[in-house]
């Protein structure tokens, strides 16, 4: 053990001066960088014991570093809670627990003020006007919520420039996903009625929602409304679906069950969000900790950051009393301006939760060591570099392959956080386009694709790649607006200038300049890995679907119709089918197709149809 720094005369003179009041203490070296920061109810007292009691090896260590002590008065300890995080983010001490969770957590937002409000998916400041629900531990949980809302009660998740601009109802409308107010074809009074069951589901008051839809149901048979009863009776039917699924506790109330597991210096702390007695989900963090540290102290650091920006629940059930339990809920109830009660010793139903919680924070321990290093790296790199808030969990990329227009195929490839989804992959046969028409080939595909998880076949992925500049790009945004669908980040991956691999630049919505990395960015050999296996998914597609034309073309059996006067015809008229539909005046207008030979080509599609 190297000697102290600090001499018993210079600590001495330090602990002299510090008052006995709440307040954050930094702990500095010699060189003035922290090597911890600490809260206390009494700053005399606290600071005091590192110097006068037995220390573990890891404090041991720590203060024999310590050069200098810095203190913070505060007025009351949730000052000196909030002052310790924001200290402990912008240090990063080693010696304190690091809890890399700078993301603002997702809700749902609800435009209240709005004659016809908007939901949405919503991630910010709560300060403008409106509701908000949640928080919820994803953006996929937020997003599935929508979902599930927008099938029950048809409220517009469109953006208000879009809902501004109708003049005819949007594919929604027609796939029962809303009542189209933005065209008038509901009243502000039915809407309104859409958007308090909303609200009481939101807030949890789901048995309220079902026995007012029960009664109207039974109003709506008795006047003979058999139409508008089904749908009732159907709304009911989905209500109780998802309360059998999500109820956790006959009597409601909002908490959050944490979880903490441990094994060789990795640590992992399992949260679980309950809110009006109805499981959000769950999400699992792995914060940075001393090798020493105990599950106490590791749960003691996390819940200091993790509640420092978000709202608390009246209680907490954790799996490890902390460190400073009493102090934590005293400078919680001051923050909450309520009661904030943390429970460890649990017995009956909430025992078996924490069971629960536990037993999912281990398997996410032994899976976090398990995986593959080089992947979680490309994954934790391309989230810096996209600035995302958490690791994408799951990543689809688009891409078109055809030969001068003619059979088009559009292929779709899935990545999560375990690497490529194969099962998950699709091909998309391409037609009624004009030959050549990327944008259009990528709209139809997209539309195809995300209408099947608009209807929640599917599940949304996190960032949506689209092999291609700006105008890839903005077709895809054009189909995403169509159907409503929100939280998905796009990506357009284009190739650079001179077109050499390593030199692509991406580009994102609303940004007047692309993201161009360094070629051995783990981030984009990622990207990289992904668009390549989406063109060689799609040109396989693509060779596959013009094989099997090629030995059944009725076009290749006519004399005198070679490769590129078949390509010439197809891009004229669409494909087949336009040819099919065209005169023999017509197809011999097209270049190089004489008279003769057009009413050869003529006879000769138009007997393939059995005509």
């Amino acid at each position: 053990m190297s000697q102290p720094v600090l001499t018993d005369q210079a600590r001495r003179a330090l602990l002299a001066r510090i008052p006995s009041q709440p307040g954050v203490y930094r702990m500095l070296d010699a060189e003035g960088a922290v090597l911890y920061v600490g809260k206390a109810k009494e700053l005399k007292r606290r600071v005091s014991s590192y110097f006068s009691r037995s220390l573990n090896h890891r404090l041991q260590v720590m203060v024999a570093r310590i050069a200098d002590i810095q203190i913070t008065v505060t007025r009351t300890e949730g000052e000196a809670l909030l002052l310790e995080a924001d200290l402990i983010k912008s240090h990063q001490p080693r010696f304190n627990v690091l809890l890399r969770d700078d993301k603002s957590y997702p809700f749902i937002y609800l435009s209240t003020q709005d004659a016809f409000p908007r939901l949405a998916f919503y991630r910010g400041s709560r300060k403008g006007k409106g509701r908000y629900f949640g928080p919820y531990p994803s953006a996929s949980a937020v997003r599935e919520t929508l979902q599930l809302l927008q099938k029950i009660f048809p409220i517009r998740q469109c953006r208000d420039s879009f809902f501004r601009n109708r003049s005819r109802p949007c594919l929604q409308y027609q796939i029962k996903r809303c009542t189209a107010p933005c065209v008038g074809l509901i009243t502000e009074q039915e809407y309104a009625e859409d958007v308090a069951r909303s609200i009481k589901f939101l807030d949890g008051r789901t048995d309220e929602v079902i026995r007012e839809l029960g009664e109207r149901m039974d109003e709506a048979a008795q006047a003979l409304e058999f139409e508008r009863a089904a749908v009732l009776r159907d709304q009911i039917a989905t209500l109780g679906r998802i309360q059998q699924r999500q109820y956790v506790t006959a009597s409601g109330g909002d908490l959050d069950i944490l979880a903490c597991a441990t094994e060789g210096g990795v640590h992992c702390v399992q949260v679980f969000f309950i809110r009006a007695g109805h499981n959000l989900g769950n999400k699992s963090f792995f914060p940075k900790a001393p090798l020493e540290a105990t599950p106490a102290t590791v749960m003691a650091g996390f819940l200091t950051q993790f509640y420092a920006d978000k709202p608390i629940p009246p209680e907490l059930l954790v799996s490890h009393a902390p460190d400073e339990l009493e102090f934590l809920e005293t400078a919680f109830a001051e923050r909450a301006g309520r009661r904030v009660a943390i429970s460890h010793r649990l017995r009956g139903e909430r025992a078996q939760w924490l069971k629960m919680a536990q037993s999912n924070a281990e398997l996410s321990l032994q899976s976090r060591l398990g995986s593959r290093a080089g992947y979680n790296q490309r994954l934790e790199a391309l989230r810096e570099l996209l600035g995302l808030d958490e690791q994408p969990g799951r990543m689809e990329c688009f891409d078109i392959s055809h030969t001068q227009g003619e059979l088009t195929v559009a292929s779709c490839v899935v990545f999560d956080a375990e690497g490529q989804r194969k099962s998950d992959y699709r091909r998309f046969n391409i037609d009624g386009i004009a030959p050549g028409d990327d944008y259009a080939a990528m709209a139809q595909a997209l539309g195809r694709r995300y209408k099947r998880i608009k209807d929640g076949e599917v599940p949304v992925p996190d960032i949506l790649f689209i092999d291609g500049g700006r105008g890839q790009l903005n077709a895809a945004i054009g189909i995403l607006e169509e159907l409503g669908i929100q939280g998905v980040r796009l990506v357009g991956v284009a190739k650079g200038p001179d077109r050499k691999p390593g030199a692509e630049q991406l580009w994102q919505p609303h940004q007047r300049h692309a993201i161009i990395a360094p070629a051995d960015s783990p981030a984009m050999h990622l990207i990289q890995q992904i668009r390549d296996e989406a063109h060689r998914f799609a040109i396989t597609g693509h060779r596959q679907r013009r094989d099997k034309a090629r030995r059944t073309s009725v076009l290749e059996g006519i004399p005198g119709v070679g490769a590129k006067r078949r390509a010439s015809l197809l891009r004229a008229f669409g494909g087949l089918r336009g040819l099919r539909r065209a005169s023999a005046e017509d197809i011999a207008r097209v270049d190089g197709i004489s008279a003769a030979l057009a009413e050869q080509i003529h006879q000769a599609v138009n007997q393939d149809l059995g005509g």
